[in-house]
């Protein structure tokens, strides 16, 4: 037997004679497979507008730094990119991430090929990422979550690949991961997964005793530091917005019922069994020497175990667990190979209930003439913009104001993305976010401005705490131009409409551009208190 633990723990597979050309047909198949996903999510993201979020990421991309307020700089990276190969469009913000989706698909085949995978299981893995629900209509978004994913993935690739030998691929796996991290916090994570993995067997712990996981590390730090040094130079803006979310303050416990529901479904139902049977064979391979399996369960669980302790008193989105999904869709598709009766059937209903609802909601991001489902329909945000800024526009001339202000960063990324309103943009809370471009000079905002924004989010109360003459102009729609079916309006459904309040402000009573109107925390007691006088 070998005693080299480099050969003992040697990933490459053994290939039976003819296993070559097998595994070329596969990877000839997904490739075709994954360049068609990447032409049709390279059409829906140019032919669906922005998201909230991601005209916002949009705005940062005009004026580059190694941070932000909300998250570490690879968004706004990626965005500026995009506009520099295609133009300022919504399919120049999203070039990346769409192809950022494909090369993750490519990474999880070869992750999937270590972990001694046959090519048609590794394949299917492949597939099975892009059938999740969140992939499969989010995998064209720019949200961090993306090059946070593509990153993730990446380094864990190069880990396996680093049992043959070899520094400089430890070395890589570190720049990959300092890129992760720049991508979005959350990649922290991966730093306690790999050393469990390492610590776990004999192995791996000879190559704790080697200089090789320590170049990795100090590699990732050094890629890291420039948001650090950033956060140091801007009151460590990012890290108190991003690490305050572990602060408890209470103990809500349905959070977790949330997390578990939401989860079920964008991994996709079929596969959520799989992937848990994956991994808890996974976690049982833990003693074999620097097994692939248990590396992908390694880096999983201690993320995992932050959400379920986070849900125990705020919410989880459904996004930020993006990045297990790669590892999630290929230990269900290795658990899948022992399928037999019901369970083979529903393996081979994955990809296709994937494929049928992601493209249901591609389409119907893509047209709003199919807006029929009301307050649950959550493209609403991305409705009826040229619309509504060419009114405010419009509304702006008519009144002489020389900005428009709003309370919300998205609404101010929204308007700004549209590009037809010809005055500063100004969000009147929550200035730490902008210290990223200049702001309107005094004398523009000692001038009117026109506030607009949700008339449930504002009053002509809540602006008089902070200028001194406010005249109320009335309200405005947005969205609600589709026509359902009659038998969907007999049921009341519908496009969603929002209302928004419009005010002439003038006199600001507080640095406005430096210090904002108030603190968000205090416009949001203020909203609570006002629904429960409206519920009363």
């Amino acid at each position: 037997m070998p005693t080299n633990p480099v050969q003992m723990s040697a990933p490459s597979p053994r290939y039976a004679p003819g296993a070559s050309t097998a595994e070329d047909r596969s990877l000839r198949g997904l490739i075709g497979l994954i360049a068609v996903l990447t032409v049709g999510r390279l059409i829906a993201a140019g032919v669906t507008p922005l998201s909230e979020d991601e005209a916002y990421y949009r705005l940062w991309s005009q004026h580059l730094a190694f941070g932000y307020f909300d998250h570490p700089p690879m968004v706004a990276w990626w965005i500026a990119a995009g506009r520099a190969l295609v133009g300022d469009t919504a399919l120049g913000a999203r070039l990346l991430p769409c192809l950022a989706t494909a090369l993750c698909s490519v990474l999880i085949y070869g992750i999937a090929r270590q972990c001694r995978a046959t090519s048609a299981t590794a394949a299917r893995a492949a597939v099975w990422y892009n059938a999740t629900l969140l992939v499969g209509f989010g995998g064209h978004l720019i949200v961090p979550d993306v090059p946070s994913s593509l990153f993730w993935t990446a380094t864990v690739y190069l880990l396996l690949r680093s049992r043959d030998g070899g520094a400089g691929i430890w070395g890589l796996a570190g720049v990959t991961a300092g890129l992760a991290v720049l991508s979005k916090y959350s990649a922290l994570f991966l730093a306690p997964g790999v050393f469990v993995w390492l610590v776990s067997s004999a192995e791996g712990r000879d190559r704790l005793r080697t200089p090789w996981p320590w170049v990795c590390l100090a590699a990732a730090a050094l890629v890291a530091s420039t948001n650090v040094i950033w956060n140091a130079t801007h009151d460590w803006v990012s890290f108190d917005k991003q690490f305050g979310r572990a602060a408890a303050d209470r103990f809500t416990p349905r959070h977790l019922l949330e997390l578990i529901g939401t989860q079920f479904l964008l991994i996709n139902p079929l596969m959520a069994p799989f992937a848990l049977a994956g991994l808890r064979r996974a976690v049982a391979r833990r003693v074999l020497p620097l097994d692939g399996r248990w590396l992908l369960a390694a880096v999983t669980l201690p993320f995992a175990a932050y959400l379920v302790l986070h849900s125990l008193h705020a919410g989880v989105q459904g996004h930020w667990p993006a990045p297990l999904y790669p590892g999630l869709a290929l230990l269900a598709a290795l658990a899948a190979e022992r399928a037999s009766g019901w369970l083979r059937l529903s393996a081979r209903w994955v990809a296709p209930v994937g494929a049928a609802v992601s493209l249901f909601a591609l389409i119907h991001l893509a047209l709003p003439a199919t807006d029929w489902f009301g307050r649950i329909d959550l493209s609403g945000q991305m409705r009826g913009w040229p619309v509504f800024a060419d009114r405010v526009e419009t509304l702006r001339l008519q009144t002489g104001a020389a900005w428009v202000g709003a309370l919300s960063f998205g609404q101010v990324g929204m308007l700004d993305n549209e590009r037809r309103i010809h005055a500063p943009i100004l969000q009147i809370i929550e200035r730490s976010r902008y210290r990223f471009q200049p702001p309107p000079s005094a004398a523009t905002l000692a001038r009117p401005g026109l506030i607009v924004d949700f008339s449930r989010r504002v009053t002509a109360g809540d602006l008089q705490g902070c200028f001194a003459r406010v005249t109320p102009l009335g309200e405005i729609q947005r969205g609600g131009d589709a026509r359902p079916p009659p038998a969907l309006q007999r049921l009341g459904l519908g496009p969603r409409q929002y209302t928004y309040a419009l005010f002439l402000v003038q006199g600001p009573k507080v640095d406005l551009a430096r210090d904002g109107c108030w603190e968000a925390k205090t416009l949001a007691d203020s909203l609570r208190a006002r629904q429960r006088r409206e519920a009363r």
